[in-house]
């Protein structure tokens, strides 16, 4: 399975994000652990020591880049897992190789199948339909301190959900970087069902400063059919199963959702392989005319990134769906932030209600944001 990503943190740089697989860190990390240990007892201790000073020697390697294996992109397992759901990738605008990007993607669902066949496999085809352009996808940094496992994460181009990883890839890692990064997290995996689609968006603002400090373009995604693999028990707000959850989520990172999947021999009986249903990542990019220089709404006014900072009134761009670039801007306004951060709501917004009808939603089917 894949690992689980985790949501960009709402104030402090650390707090939590999403990467898929979220069953698969709390399975298979402390396998390793435990197998590391073991070997302490035994005749193979040399092993643990020499690969604990490792550890200890390439600590800080997650949060400058990682150590990514392009072979890993190119397994034929990937084709295999791609296939069952199947996963396709919808390409609606080009992404320049002299920019950098940040990717939000939507939903979080159980697993965040769509981000990970996406962006760590190159089973759906996402370096031949955006050339020059290196996908990343962030996780909670905790999955790094893990023996072994830290090494499988950062060999398929995963890396830690905080401002320094981030950053880096953003600023000190050339352009053509793509850093997706999936927005709801953890705490919007607790929503996730069939036939609701609920983001938790409208508060979770770190990602958009991001962009404006290092002049990243926003870039939203939607992965139509996340919510569709599992069936999960929403436990309504207030009570004390979500209380449990939620408390549960802000002190390890990762929420205890109770899901059921199709059984192993078949589709009619529950256990825990995801529903073959179709996902499908569509995505829009926010993109501007000219390097540095903004329009407001008419196109009449130019104006460049210390005054949309300074006059952040000016700043409401072209309607959505129009390109609108991102400027740089090393310490944005609150009010800047919220314009921005209004901007990308709205192009999700409009993504998601162009694209509905054509991947298995109905015209009356809402995005609700909280």
């Amino acid at each position: 399975m894949p690992p689980c990503a985790h949501c960009w943190p709402c104030h402090g740089p650390h707090r939590g994000m999403s990467v898929p697989g979220c069953s698969s860190s709390p399975c298979s990390s402390p396998i390793t652990l435990v197998l590391l240990l073991y070997l302490v007892f035994t005749r193979f201790w040399p092993i643990s020591a020499l690969y604990l000073a490792w550890v200890i020697f390439d600590w800080d390697t997650p949060e400058k880049g990682g150590r990514r294996l392009p072979c890993l992109r190119r397994w034929s397992v990937w084709r295999h897992f791609r296939d069952y759901f199947p996963v396709k990738l919808v390409k609606t605008h080009d992404l320049s190789p002299g920019h950098n990007y940040i990717i939000g993607s939507h939903p979080h669902g159980i697993l965040c199948v769509g981000a990970f066949c996406n962006f760590i496999t190159g089973s759906t085809g996402f370096s031949e339909l955006f050339p020059g352009i290196r996908p990343f996808l962030t996780t909670l940094a905790g999955n790094f301190r893990l023996p072994l496992f830290r090494e499988y994460l950062m060999s398929g181009g995963l890396c830690p959900v905080t401002r320094r990883a981030i950053g880096h890839l953003l600023s000190n890692n050339g352009t053509g970087n793509a850093v997706a990064i999936v927005i709801g997290g953890a705490a919007e995996s607790l929503s996730c069902s069939p036939g609701v689609t609920t983001l938790i968006l409208k508060n979770r603002k770190g990602f958009v400063r991001m962009a404006l400090q290092h002049g990243a373009f926003l870039v939203p995604s939607f992965s139509f059919g996340e919510n569709e693999l599992f069936r999960q028990v929403v436990f309504e707000e207030g009570s004390w199963m979500r209380a449990v959850q939620q408390r549960f989520q802000k002190m390890m990172g990762f929420a205890p959702c109770v899901f059921y999947g199709r059984g192993l021999t078949s589709v009619h009986s529950r256990g825990f392989l995801p529903y073959a249903r179709p996902i499908t990542t569509v995505g829009e990019r926010l993109q501007g005319e000219e390097e540095g220089v903004y329009l407001t709404p008419g196109g009449g006014t130019r104006f460049t990134s210390h005054q949309a900072q300074c006059c952040p009134v000016m700043a409401s761009l072209p309607a959505v769906g129009e390109p609108v670039t991102v400027p740089k801007i090393e310490e944005p306004s609150s009010e800047v932030v919220d314009l921005y951060h209004g901007m990308y709501v709205r192009s999700l917004l409009k993504l998601f209600n162009d694209n509905k009808t054509k991947y298995g939603l109905s015209e009356g089917d809402e995005l609700r944001i909280v």
